[in-house]
Parts: structure tokens; sequence; C-alpha cells
């Protein structure tokens, strides 16, 4: 298990020289209770070796690496935007080292969501599709607003995201889809409509639809339509910047500072159940 946290609290980025790795890398240096303590990336990345706060043009004094093991032999919690393949990799040696994770990957399978579950029996691991806090105040929004809209509008999820971006429907949209779906009693599974072409019939009431846009470097923008008779109510969040997303690590990372073991969302990190 891991062992509770020091102050500052170390702490280790995924992804280092990536656009969420830089932005997270300013988090930690401007936050005053964080210290940058390890910096992965690809073993292929033209930066390994060089300092993780160059590109800002501040000697940070934490090289960035490929080597799992080094990076994070002084980190005490580990914050990873990266891949599914990639933070499974990490995930083994925060396991073996007793480092928390905050993950905000998306796109895992059951069978990887089931790995992070079990290593959250040993290490305590924050996992959210989007660490935004106004994101996750939305998801409480859209859990009310379903309750009271249950019956008689049409639900519709619309998320678009950057060029770059290689999952969709986004982690985000998902997660909408399932507070929704939830607060219907209903399994997104079995209701969800990811695609609509040629002659689709007649929508059914039931289903929640998703619409997904991908172009240029749109950080994040996702709405949900309850469209009713007469009406039509729209709930929505748009990302101007990624650091929304850090300052939300950082309060996971704070939160994981009181856990010895298990496995949490932002709901339980800013309170929201």
């Amino acid at each position: 298990m891991n062992k509770p946290f020091t102050t500052p609290t170390r702490v280790a980025i995924a992804g280092a020289t990536g656009r969420m790795g830089q932005m997270l890398i300013e988090a930690v240096r401007a936050s005053g209770d964080c210290q940058l303590a390890g910096a992965l990336d690809r073993e292929d990345s033209p930066a390994l070796g060089q300092d993780a706060g160059a590109f800002a043009g501040w000697a940070s004094g934490v090289p960035v690496q490929a080597d799992l093991e080094a990076g994070l032999q002084h980190a005490q919690v580990l914050i990873d935007f990266t891949r599914p393949e990639a933070t499974m990799a990490h995930l083994a040696v925060c396991r073996r080292r007793g480092v928390a994770l905050v993950i905000g990957t998306t796109g895992f399978t059951d069978v990887q969501k089931a790995e992070i579950a079990a290593a959250a029996r040993d290490i305590a691991i924050v996992m959210a599709p989007n660490m935004s806090v106004g994101v996750n105040v939305t998801f409480k929004l859209l859990e009310m607003a379903a309750k009271a809209l249950s019956a008689g509008y049409d639900i519709e999820i619309i998320e678009a995201h950057h060029r770059h971006k290689v999952d969709a429907p986004s982690g985000t949209a998902l997660k909408m889809g399932e507070v929704i779906a939830e607060a219907l009693g209903r399994d997104l599974a079995g209701c969800a409509v990811y695609e609509r072409h040629g002659h689709t019939g007649e929508r059914d009431p039931s289903t929640i639809g998703f619409a997904t846009v991908r172009g240029g470097d749109i950080v994040g923008d996702h709405t949900v339509l309850f469209a009713g008779t007469g009406e039509r109510i729209e709930i929505s969040h748009k990302a101007s910047s990624r650091a929304g997303y850090a300052q939300g690590s950082l309060r996971a990372v704070r939160f994981l500072a009181g856990q010895r073991a298990g496995l949490f969302d932002m709901f339980d990190v800013l309170n929201l159940r």
C-alpha cells in the first residue's frame, strides 16, 4: 500500500512533453504544495534526457525519462493522461512501488478497467474521463436533469474535439451517457446509439444518441440536448484550454493524500455523491 504523502507532494507526470503533460508540469510548479519528482515519455521521444521544465525556460532538475522505475523512484503519485496501453504499463510499476495514480486516460477496454480495479486493492487511484471541476459539476447537473425529464424528452449528446483525438465518442461524452442512463434506470450499453446512416426509421424514445465532431484544435466541447415537445434544454461545457484539467488533477492528487488504497473518481474528490 502507498504511504501517507509528505509535503510537498512529490508528483510524476506521464507524457511529460505533450500538451497536457506540459500543462501539468506548469500547474505543479505553480501549486505551492506539489513538487515535480518525475517526467516520463516514450522511448522515441527527442526530449529524453532534457530537463522537464526546458519548454518553459526553467530548470526543474528533473530529466525526461523513458525508464519507468527510474522515473517513479522519488514519486508519491503519478498523473497519467496518455494512451491505454501506456497507462497499463505505468499501472503495473505504480502498483509494485506503492505509487498512487491519477488516471485521465480514456478508451480503456472492460478487461483493462478490471485490471485497474484490481490494482486499486493495493494503491489509491482516482480515475475519471475528465478531471475538470466544471465538467464534473456538469455530470451532477445532468443527473438532476435526467431524473426531472425522464419522460417526453429525447436525449442527444454532442461532443467536439481536436483532430488528434483517437477515440470516439470521448470518454467525457460516454460518462455523460452513463450518468444519464443510471439516473433513468437504464443500461447505456443497451440504449446508446452511436451512428445514424440511411433509412433509420423513427427515433426510439428510450435511446441516448451520440454525435462526434473532430477538427482543428478544439480542446473539448460537450452538449447534452433534452428535446421535448415545444421546448429543449441544453446543458453544455466548453473548455478553452487544458488548465481546468490540470487544476482538477491536482485536486485529485490532494484527495489521494488521505487514501491508502481504493478506486475513486472526481465525484469522490469533489464530494458530489
